[in-house]
């Protein structure tokens, strides 16, 4: 193989710098037009099918997103000039409570089910009506939209906000098949999530209990474990007196003394020598006299607090471990908006020795919020000693404010405690990248305490498709669900009616009434590979597609996105999602913070794609290894910038000078295509085993200083064709050519606004994209350059002379450009045999007209030493 015989465009035909703005605005256009990056749905080549992560729609994406998503596009790139038929998907995951709050905030409104609808409803944003300052200070209260105002509304913030995401993803250069597009809310999404659900039905993994449910007050929604964090919050154990029936007393230590009105039993450990001859004994809280059986537990710690403490429903975790263990009574105090409900001792619910006090203290916090409940019981409360302060681990919902509670509410849920061994050993068959973020997803799974809450009390979400008949008394049969069939899917039970019922029975005796939560949003993240292979409504690409290749995403939702996801295909279909998990790192701010939303430490990406250019930002993205955190450094994508114009230049100078037919006979020429066969074979290797970062890295190392810096100064005299043969010519010409293909086509991944440019310069007639351009392999050397024809000692040796003459040339604060008249050079007799094979290259780089040789065999292999150096007296041209 060569390349053909081309005269070269002259230097001024290029142009002189690079408009990165304008080369993004017409590549991403053209790749657009031409479906470059369109799925090849025919063919036998294999496939690579990537599950995008869809970002959550609120707001605008920030400098984390483009870090990930391009890793996830390099991977991509990747495996298209690889000759697969990359399917590369993208959607938006436009429901759930962080869209409904941003939709709130934006229009100053709030979602009241009960609200008539208001046909052609269209507010503008609250910005338009009002300032933010007019709006404090008048303190408008948000207006109450029904359920369908509130989603036609999410609907079009969210429409808004997917075109600019969509917009800044096509900018940066993402290759994405944008025909693939999808949403979470869409009509396909409400009926794949939906058949999900049914199928889990009918397998006997879902169900619906009224039961201790985690629940965020501000929200007023059930939240799963899953999105549960800890936060290091200061708290106090409060010291009080428990009486005891017939006689005595102890003392416990807590930090909700608020829910003492919830208080349903005792606990201490059965060996506690303090306490163990009370077990079995009944206990009298104090200020509100109830009754309360003592028992002995395992779980309690002696040593924590007073070795002996109240369980209430529910303080945490292990109060409903007990309340089910020890068949405890339920005494809920604390509503779903986080204030204490109305309840009456002296009843049956809420027993106690003297009703009437316990009555007036507890109207003194009936209807306050948990903190305020807890200063008038502290208040009221003869402690033993002043509250000792702590930090301590609080649970919160990710999205939350307040911490969450555990209250008692009737939900759906997913069985997976039942299957955990399981859920490990699916894990076990999915490849992932880096290795050690298995033990997270290990971790998390032998350590889930709940089977997965699925429902919401949310407005803008996939419904659960569910209806209960009312019998003849008026009363809701929850025992007796009504189910869809999978023909009518999807379905919205609040609106449409059940097969064999009218609209006009809802809500009557004898009728039926639809459920009205919505799915957790990652009930329908989790199907995202489902969502894109058509399961069961196109089985056929299903089929050929399923598992998929990869699954790229953040570290942090591994125990949700990738949980969720392993969980749903096993239950559904026994098999992985996918074979390969590529888990990316955070991105850090300054004080090696993670960047997010909520922190309020975010950065927008496009002023920096503005000011560096796409290329760059994707350089700083495509530094950095997958799992490893890293910190926003504009630094980086200045280091990415200049390597862009490098490539842009130095492709200027190899296609202005031709390429004479021939073929690389120079030592020199080998040397280098030897060396770049290896180069290719690493790379290739690299990016198989998805180490794009360290590919990204020898790479560049290899362009700097064994192509740009070196090799071309080298031979450019022989180049041009001032020195050496028309045969040692042509053999610089197609060498240079050559190299420059393989450097574009692996730069390409990372650079692609660039190399598409430079590409389009070498092969506008021939293979219009680079992107579709086979990735360098083996084979072409060969077919070019015969195997093992190169020496790659000999690169390195003139490298090494050119850098040492260069070197003393400044040492002795002069122009690397002036000629030298004599040189005397130090060197091992075999370093020199190589060096004599590449030495007229050397010399003309280096402008030396003549040297003298010191052959010192005790000199080190492969360096040599400048011992004398008279330059030429003439001045420099």
């Amino acid at each position: 193989m060569q390349f053909p015989e081309r005269s070269g465009r002259s230097l001024e035909s290029f142009p002189k710098a690079p408009d990165f703005a304008e080369l993004e605005k017409h590549w991403g256009a053209e790749w657009l037009k031409k479906g470059t990056y369109t799925y090849p749905s025919q063919g036998d080549a294999p496939i690579f099918s990537i599950d995008t992560p869809p970002p959550t729609v609120s707001g605008s994406l920030h400098v984390g997103h483009i870090f990930s998503y391009t890793q996830t596009d390099i991977l991509a790139r990747f495996a298209r000039m690889k000759g697969m038929r990359v399917h590369y998907p993208q959607g938006w995951d436009d429901n759930g409570l962080p869209t409904e709050r941003r939709v709130q905030n934006y229009f100053h409104i709030r979602c009241e089910p009960g609200t008539p609808y208001e046909p052609g409803l269209n507010l503008p944003p609250i910005s338009e009506v009002m300032t933010d300052k007019e709006l404090a200070e008048k303190k408008v209260p948000q207006r109450a939209l029904s359920r369908r105002n509130f989603v036609e509304h999410c609907l079009r913030l969210t429409t808004q906000d997917e075109k600019q995401f969509k917009d800044l993803f096509t900018r940066v250069g993402l290759s994405a098949d944008w025909e693939l597009e999808y949403v979470t809310i869409g009509k396909h999404a409400q009926r794949i999530a939906q058949w999900s659900f049914l199928d889990l039905m009918q397998k006997g993994h879902a169900y619906q209990v009224e039961a201790p449910t985690l629940w965020d007050c501000d929200f007023r929604t059930a939240v799963a474990q899953a999105e549960l964090e800890d936060r290091d919050m200061p708290g106090a154990f409060h010291e009080f007196d428990f009486e005891v029936e017939g006689g005595g007393s102890f003392t416990i230590a807590t930090t909700r003394p608020e829910l003492l009105a919830a208080c349903v039993g005792v606990a201490c450990h059965p060996d506690d020598e303090r306490y163990k001859h009370l077990i079995g004994k009944t206990a009298v809280t104090p200020l509100f006299s109830a009754p309360v059986r003592i028992f002995g537990s395992t779980h309690v710690v002696p040593d924590k607090g007073t070795g002996i403490l109240m369980v209430c429903t529910f303080g945490d975790q292990t109060d409903v471990q007990w309340w089910r263990e020890e068949k405890l009574p339920l005494r809920q105090i604390v509503g779903r908006d986080g204030r204490l409900m109305s309840i009456q001792f002296g009843t049956k619910e809420f027993p106690s020795k003297n009703p009437e006090a316990a009555n007036e203290v507890y109207a003194l916090i009936e209807k306050k919020n948990v903190k305020q409940a807890q200063k008038i019981i502290v208040e009221r409360l003869a402690l033993k000693s002043a509250p000792r302060p702590i930090q301590h681990p609080v649970k919160f919902y990710e999205k939350g404010d307040r911490p969450v509670e555990i209250l008692t509410t009737r939900q759906w849920f997913v069985r997976l405690l039942d299957k955990k061994e399981k859920l490990l050993q699916f894990g076990e068959k999915i490849q992932w990248h880096p290795e050690f973020m298995k033990a997270r997803f290990r971790n998390w799974t032998e350590n889930l305490g709940l089977d997965w809450c699925v429902s919401r009390q949310r407005f803008f979400g996939v419904p659960i498709p569910v209806w209960y008949p009312i019998d003849a008394a008026g009363n809701q049969r929850f025992e007796a669900p009504i189910f869809p069939t999978k023909e009518q899917l999807p379905v919205d039970p609040s609106e449409d009616a059940p097969l064999g019922y009218q609209e006009s029975q809802r809500g009557q005796p004898g009728g039926f009434v639809g459920e009205l939560d919505v799915f957790d949003t990652w009930f329908t993240s989790s199907l995202t590979p489902q969502l894109v292979t058509g399961w069961e409504w196109n089985q056929k690409r299903h089929q050929e597609m399923f598992p998929m290749t990869l699954r790229p995403q953040s570290h942090e939702i591994i125990r949700t996105w990738a949980f969720y996801t392993i969980a749903k295909a096993m239950l559904h279909e026994e098999k992985i999602p996918w074979n390969h998990i590529a888990v990316s790192g955070w991105v850090l701010d300054p004080d090696r913070k993670k960047m997010s939303k909520s922190k309020g430490n975010v950065v927008t990406p496009i002023q920096f794609i503005e000011e560096h250019g796409a290329d760059a930002v994707r350089y700083w993205a495509g530094s950095a290894r997958y799992g490893v955190d890293t910190a926003f450094d504009p630094a980086v994508m200045k280091v990415g910038r200049r390597l862009a114009m490098k490539l842009f230049n130095a492709s200027k100078f190899v296609l202005s000078r031709g390429c004479p037919a021939g073929v690389p006979t120079c030592a020199l020429d080998l040397a280098l295509l030897a060396k770049l066969r290896v180069l290719v074979k690493r790379v290739r290797e690299l990016s198989d085993q998805y180490e794009t970062a360290q590919a990204l890295s020898e790479t560049e190392k290899f362009f700097w200083s064994q192509f740009t810096d070196t090799y071309l100064e080298l031979v450019k005299m022989r180049a041009w064709g001032e020195q050496g043969t028309a045969l040692d010519h042509a053999s610089a010409g197609q060498t240079l050519h050559f190299a420059l293909s393989i450097l574009v086509r692996m730069f390409a991944p990372f650079l692609p606004y660039t190399t598409e440019t430079v590409w389009d310069w070498m092969k506008r007639d021939s293979e219009p994209s680079v992107h579709l351009a086979a990735f360098p392999s083996q084979g072409e050397f060969q077919t070019f350059m015969g195997v093992d024809a190169g020496r790659p000692e000999l690169l390195d040796v003139a490298i090494v002379a050119l850098t040492t003459i260069n070197q003393q040339k400044t040492e002795s604060k002069t122009s690397v450009a002036r000629p030298v008249s004599r040189i005397v050079i130090a060197i091992h007799p075999e370093t020199l045999n190589d060096l004599l094979l590449v030495w007229a290259e050397v010399a003309s780089a280096t402008k030396v007209r003549s040297v003298e040789w010191d052959k010192n065999p005790s000199m080190e292999p492969g360096t040599l030493k400048v011992t004398a150096v008279e330059y030429d007296a003439a001045p420099i041209a």
